[in-house]
């Protein structure tokens, strides 16, 4: 088994920290190989608040990972979410100096570096540069402008921007447990990767993940991200209401909210009770269904709106912005109960649950297509992405210092070298660098400084 053609990716999320090992198979699917799950005890809020906890759990699911799959764990993908992370807009635009020379990536790489130097609030830091459509000259709306003639070089951009100590903290986590940051991702990104068609990109799609402490949006609309957000609260405050309402511990609200819970409180009887043992030999509580579902509905609406509040600042209203294939619902907070119908009901869009299988290989566990997992496919997705691409930056280098071999004309001898001659390396082509390389280099330069 080739080690280099398998990625990992760890969603370290607020409820779970998930370790999921993973390659392709022929038929270009994804085959997990190898999943470890620990209970995520140092993050609050998508945000690491407990550096030591944080390191035990992360241990915990890559250990488990590696003894079910039989692999060492060493490079991750990691997604990045939490209260701190905003978006903007923001244009920008480059003059060429010859406009007869056709536009190549050396000018989007240097219109994209131009807006790195946007100027941020204290202790932020551009996470994501995005591209949404270019300008050539006054010619808009142009998707590639790669090959095209113009002086003037411009673009709308999506700009996403997070706090620098709370990336950090992720990567001293990381390192601590002893594995490397391959890339750091937006987990609202990688959870579309891994639920959302090319089709629901094109007409226009929101992907909501709700996790246990965020709730992460994306909006989609002509095959372009156009708006992400993260609201900071999800699964967990639902929980917390259940137990302040019913006056129970924690552990019973969790489980009263997965086995009985309902985001639809028209449905229950008066008369369905739950009874609760009471703690150390006290009285059972008892518990009507209606009165659960009233606060578990109360709480789902409040996030929903918030939510649709962000659809709606989109611009999801006029006619250019509509969203056509409405709502995809993903994250462990989807598995609640009539959710779907209650997020149709509160924004008129439509709206389905999405699982991360399409892109799983046929015979991959039940498990793993649950909503619960599809930012650790995701981001296992952007690993393995990650490999092809420098498979084929590898291959062109080859190409090219293929072409770039004189014919000497002298035919070549199978005669070994002797040791201390060494053969002279390929000249290798400058690779480049996304932004998230050089900002991933620059943290790893960061945390081997900060030891």
């Amino acid at each position: 088994m080739e080690n280099n053609k398998i990625a990992v990716g760890l969603d370290i999320g607020t409820t779970k920290i998930v370790a999921m090992i993973g390659r392709k198979n022929e038929y270009n699917k994804i085959e997990v190989v190898g999943i470890g799950k620990a209970k995520s005890l140092g993050v609050k809020r998508g945000v690491v608040s407990n550096i030591t906890q944080t390191i035990q759990s992360i241990q915990q699911a890559v250990d488990e990972a590696e003894s079910v799959s039989g692999i060492k764990i060493e490079d991750v993908v990691v997604g990045i979410a939490g209260q701190h992370i905003r978006s903007l807009h923001h244009s920008d635009y480059i003059t060429r100096n010859d406009a007869e020379e056709v536009i190549n990536e050396v000018d989007i790489e240097n219109l994209v570096n131009q807006v790195h130097k946007l100027v941020m609030l204290p202790g932020e830091e551009i996470i994501h540069v995005l591209p949404q459509e270019f300008k050539v000259d006054s010619q808009a709306d142009i998707k590639e402008p790669i090959g095209m003639y113009g002086g003037r070089l411009e673009a709308n951009f999506h700009v996403v921007v997070g706090q620098v100590s709370s990336i950090r903290n992720i990567g001293r986590c990381i390192k601590s447990a002893g594995l490397n940051l391959n890339e750091i991702t937006l987990e609202p990104l990688a959870s579309a990767e891994a639920v959302l068609s090319q089709e629901e990109k094109e007409a226009g799609v929101a992907l909501i993940d709700i996790g246990g402490g965020t709730t992460d949006l994306a909006i989609f609309k002509d095959g372009i991200i156009r708006h992400t957000a993260v609201i900071p609260f999800g699964g967990n405050v639902i929980t917390d209401d259940i137990k302040e309402g019913c006056s129970i511990i924690e552990k019973q609200a969790e489980l009263l909210k997965i086995k009985f819970g309902s985001a639809w409180p028209g449905e229950n009887k008066e008369t369905e009770i739950v009874s609760i043992p009471g703690l150390r030999g006290r009285e059972p509580k008892e518990i009507t269904l209606k009165n659960l579902s009233k606060i578990i509905h109360a709480r789902v609406q409040e996030i929903i709106e918030h939510v649709y509040l962000e659809i709606k600042n989109y611009g999801h209203e006029t006619a250019k912005g509509k969203l056509i294939a409405g709502i995809v619902l993903t994250g462990g907070g989807a598995q609640l109960k009539h959710l779907r119908q209650l997020v149709e009901y509160i924004t008129g869009m439509d709206a389905r649950i999405g699982y991360p299988n399409e892109h799983l290989a046929g015979d991959s566990e039940d498990i793993l297509s649950s909503p619960s997992y599809a930012t650790a496919v995701g981001l296992l997705m952007e690993g393995l992405n990650r490999h092809i691409k420098d498979d084929e930056e590898i291959e062109e280098i080859v190409r090219e210092s293929e072409v770039q071999t004189p014919e000497t004309g002298i035919e070549e001898t199978s005669q070994e070298l002797p040791p201390e001659v060494e053969e002279t390396p390929v000249p290798k082509k400058k690779k480049k660098k996304s932004f998230f390389d050089k900002f991933t280099e620059g943290l790893k330069d960061f945390l081997d400084n900060a030891e």
